[in-house]
């Protein structure tokens, strides 16, 4: 195996880490690994319909970090201005407290602002699970996504 190729699997598993860590992009990290080895090789390995496979999957992971939490957070009756408060929140607490901190400021974020809006507790409490429950569900779908890639392209420069 070449320099290239180690880089390339380098960037896949960081690739997981960045899928299972906020504001690291998973998925477009993948997308880099595959580029990467398909350039070393002169675009011969591996073939296209491999790399237009892997490449899909790569962009179905940053289609699921975008837009995960948020499709949860509004199947579960939050407002628009509720999922974007919580994302502001639970960002800024992610630099104070870490992963924890972000999820943790998502939740009670979505759970004060809704019962600021509408007085129900349990109504507040629900929606903040399922917004909860949507960005730890999310989380668990890009490390997977990102772990295929890493799986099939370490079978790749392997094989």
């Amino acid at each position: 195996m070449d320099l290239f190729a180690w880089l390339a699997l380098g960037l896949a598993a960081f690739a997981v880490v960045g899928a299972a860590l906020p504001l690291l992009p998973g998925g477009a990290l993948s997308v880099a690994a595959v580029a990467l080895y398909w350039w070393s090789t002169g675009y011969a390995d591996p073939s296209l319909p491999v790399v237009i496979a892997l490449v899909a999957v790569g962009l179905l992971t940053m289609a699921v970090d975008y837009f995960g939490g948020a499709i949860a957070a509004r199947a579960g009756g939050a407002s628009l201005a509720t999922t974007a408060a919580a994302v502001v929140v639970g960002v800024v607490l992610l630099f104070v407290a870490g992963p924890v901190g972000f999820v943790f400021g998502l939740a009670a974020t979505v759970f004060a602002v809704e019962f600021a809006q509408h007085a129900d507790a349990d109504a507040s409490l629900r929606i903040a699970l399922y917004s909860t429950v949507g960005v730890l569900a999310s989380t668990v779908a890009q490390v997977l996504l990102t772990g295929s890639v890493l799986v099939a392209l370490a079978l790749v420069v392997a094989f």
